[in-house]
Formats: C-alpha cells, structure tokens, sequence
C-alpha cells in the first residue's frame, strides 16, 4: 500500500482498517505481476472550493461519516493547480491518451466566483497537448449562477451542470442553506438561465428520494429543459442502509424480504414515462442511468460506475493537491477516500496502484460470490462500488440495493423485448438509443 502521506489529512494506514478488502487485502503488486495493468485515468475532479453555501440535509460530504474536508484548505491555490495540471499532463502522455474530462466541483465551486475555475481549466489546457482534448464541466446547485458568470464560463468552453431534488419548490425543501432559507428561487433562476444557453448546459443531477411521486419529479426536472438527467441513488451502504430498505445480511441480498424494492420500483416508473415520452415526437432527454442499462443489455459497455464492468477510470484532487478516491466513499468511513498521495510528490500511476483505485477496475473480480452467481451481473456489475460497503469487511458484497438493481434491469430488459417485436412493422418510433 502506497505510504506517502505527507499534507494529505491522515498520518498512518491504519485509518484504513474498516476496509480490509480491498485495503489489507488485495496484492497489488501480484497482480500486475501476473500482467494485469492498470487502466489510464480519464476523469479528473479537480475540488475548486471544499465549503458550501447549502446545508441539504442528506448531504454525505457534510452529514456523513467522513468529516475530512475539514482538513482541507477552503479554496484550491495556484500552485496545486499547476502542478495538477502538469501531473494530469504527464499522465496523458505516458499513456498516449486522446481525450480526458475535467470536472470542477466543491462544495460549491462558484462560491470562489468564475475566475478560479477559469485559471484551472486554462492550466491544465496549456499543460496538455494539443492532441488531446479537455472537455470540462462545473457541478454547481445554482444559487450563485449568474448571466455574467455564465458567459464567462461559456467563453472558456466550461458547460454547467446543475444539482436539484425536482422542478418545484415543495421537491427542493432538504436544499436549504445554513439558517434554513430555501435555495429554490436562485436554483430556478438558475435551471431557466441555462435553458437559454444550452451550449453551457451539462445537465441535471437528481438523487432519489422515494418519498416523492417519481412521475412528478422527472416530469418537473423535463420541464427545466434539460439536455441530460442524472438520476442517482442515495449513498448508502450494508452498514448504513438507505431509507425505505429493510436491513439484510449481504449474502442474502437476492433472497431477502421479496417484492421489496422501492428504489427500483421508483426508478421503474420514471423509466415507463421516459420510455413512452420517446414514443413522441420530441425526443427526452437522455438519462444516464436507463442509457446505460440499455446500452449493456445490447451488448454495448458501461461508461459510468454505477451499473456495469468496465473498469473506473476517475479520481478526485482536493485543494491541497491530495489525490483521493471518490467522494461517494465518504458515506461509508473516516478516511475511506485516502490513498496517501499527492500531486506534488506521487504521479497518477502511483494512484492505479492504491488497494481501492485497483479494486475498481478489476471488473468480476471484484465481486462477491452472491454476484457471480447473480444472471444480471453482466448489467448490474455489481452496483456503485461505494454501495458495496460493510463494517468490518469492507467492499466485496453486493450493492445495498441490489435486488432494486435487479429490479430496474429487468424491467428495462422487458421493455427492450418488446420494442424488438415492433421492429419491421409501421409501430409507434422509438427515440432512445444507448
């Protein structure tokens, strides 16, 4: 396990002990003896400000079981992004890499105003060559976005991609900031700005909250304009388990408590109004999630973590220049997120080779026996990755919602078969694609 710990906020790797597979466990240096090699990075999420203005209160970064961003400088320094941007370079040319996506996140990233943003994404554009294109986005809940900021960000190339619960009021109460105010109104005004520039426009991300209808939530979030819906479960774990779903043991997490699977179910019918909204005229906007899941089903392969095999390519760079895993890990233990390195003093290949960043890319090998077993697992891939959690003994269960998982694939599965039957008769046009 890489020892170098120096500025990050841990001091021995004995912090890392709630995890012991993959952390104690995996033999890193067997495997890539025995000629597995790691998967370039892609993805880099560059933390532009680790404070918030909001106070939400399923936040896991600032309500969950990780407190470390406390650890962390409020705003990210010129030094750490140059030599980030000089790091991600590097990393590019050694594996002769076409194209890498920069994501800028918080906290809230806006909270520093436009400028920071626009120095960072400019360093790492000078520093990469031209060869390889860096395609970025700024994750940001909108209450700071204005038509100025927007066209400075739109300038540079720099899409937005907003943070909601739904298209209403009454969807967005837990968006509060610290005294309780509703952020809803900035948050609207925000979501109809980038409706008129819809080159700047990313998308929205949505998490799940099974107490509320998910037909009016998706039919809310549509009615925003936007060009993608994110929909994503909550963060939670076997030893932490998400509202609304019954405790289990892992190894039971295919035969427990039958016909329960809110997540799914909900997911279910946004997926049934997504489906037949495609019908029409007027194509939906893409939802990762169901694009995904279709795209596996086809035989196609995964792009995100969330369902499917293909191995993670992503990685987080606080601040202060620490390298760390991602920040979904947060919800499971203090310091699940550390890998010891930074990016003054360790490259990104350095970081493959961490227990957790090579977990993540070992596809089938990293699951449990319940998942190798299981006949959507090709699919499913076992869930997010920080799903899989349990005190004790870490990462190698299947997800916490694994039987809504199975759920949804089947249900997407079904509907699939019977488009297939419509195919060479004048039926009703399809608009989705993987």
């Amino acid at each position: 396990m890489p020892t170098s710990l120096r500025g990050c906020a841990v001091t021995t790797v004995d912090d890392l002990d709630p995890a012991p597979w993959p952390g104690a466990v995996l033999d890193v240096p067997r495997l890539r003896h025995v000629g597995l090699r790691p998967v370039p990075l892609r993805q880099f999420t560059l933390k532009v400000h680790t404070r918030c203005n909001l106070s939400c209160s399923y936040c896991y970064i600032y309500h969950g079981s990780d407190s470390s961003w406390r650890d962390h400088p409020p705003r990210v320094a010129s030094r750490v992004m140059r030599r980030t941007a000089q790091r991600i370079a590097e990393h590019v040319v050694t594996h002769g890499l076409d194209e890498v996506r920069v994501d800028l996140h918080g906290g809230e990233p806006l909270l520093s105003g436009p400028a920071l943003l626009l120095e960072y994404v400019a360093a790492i554009r000078a520093a990469v060559p031209a060869s390889c294109p860096t395609p970025a986005t700024v994750q940001t809940n909108g209450t700071l976005l204005t038509e100025s900021v927007l066209a400075e960000l739109g300038e540079a190339g720099i899409r937005i991609g907003l943070s909601l619960d739904g298209g209403t009021h009454a969807l967005n109460r837990r968006r509060v900031d610290h005294v309780g105010r509703a952020s809803w109104p900035a948050a609207e005004r925000a979501a109809r700005l980038l409706a008129r520039h819809p080159d700047s426009y990313a998308g929205l991300l949505c998490t799940v909250d099974i107490g509320q209808d998910p037909v009016e939530v998706y039919r809310s979030l549509v009615a925003l304009g936007p060009p993608a819906l994110d929909l994503l479960l909550p963060h939670a774990n076997w030893s932490a388990p998400p509202p609304g779903l019954p405790v289990r043991a892992p190894e039971a997490a295919r035969t427990g408590t039958r016909g329960v699977t809110p997540y799914g179910d909900w997911l279910a019918a946004v997926f049934d109004r997504w489906w037949e909204d495609g019908r029409g005229a007027e194509r939906p906007p893409r939802i990762r999630l169901f694009a995904e899941i279709i795209a596996l089903l086809v035989g196609g392969a995964s792009a995100t973590e969330a369902v499917g095999l293909s191995p993670a390519g992503a990685v987080v760079i606080e601040t202060d220049g620490c390298i760390e895993q991602l920040d979904s890990l947060k919800q499971a233990y203090q310091g699940a997120v550390v890998t010891g390195l930074d990016v003054f003093h360790n490259s990104f290949d350095e970081a493959l080779d961490h227990p957790g960043m090579a977990a993540r890319q070992l596809g089938e090998a990293a699951l449990s026996a319940v998942c190798r077993t299981c006949p959507v697992m090709r699919v499913c891939g076992g869930g997010n990755y920080a799903h899989r959690y349990r005190e004790g003994s870490g990462f190698r269960h299947p997800s916490v919602y694994c039987r809504d998982l199975e759920r949804l694939i089947r249900h997407v599965a079904n509907h699939l078969g019977e488009a297939a039957k419509e195919f060479g008769r004048p039926a009703k046009r399809v608009n989705h694609s993987p």
